[in-house]
């Protein structure tokens, strides 16, 4: 696998986890950006919308508004983030820490 694709994989399950452990399991963009830096990525705004979008195709989040994303987790993100579900695309979680 390819670099780019890993470091994607990656992310998609970093934003999965970072939206589950919200209490109501929403954030917007910028916040997950900033908070996906704390885990070693620097995703542009483009590449975050992308992986956002990617991420709502797949049933995994809910997307709301124009100027900043709004993103919400589904009960199928939920399972993934909780390494119940598997989707190709998106990192196995590890076990919690």
């Amino acid at each position: 696998m390819k670099y780019d694709a890993v470091v994607i994989e990656h992310l998609r399950i970093t934003l999965l986890r970072l939206l589950e452990e919200q209490p109501g399991r929403v954030l917007n963009e910028s916040i997950l950006g900033d908070m996906s830096e704390g885990y070693g990525f620097a995703p542009s705004r483009d590449r975050l919308r992308t992986e956002l979008r990617w991420l709502e195709e797949q049933g995994l989040v809910n997307l709301a508004g124009e100027a900043c994303l709004v993103a919400t987790l589904t009960e199928r993100g939920e399972d993934v983030a909780r390494c119940r579900v598997m989707v190709p695309g998106v990192k196995r979680p590890s076990p919690r820490r």
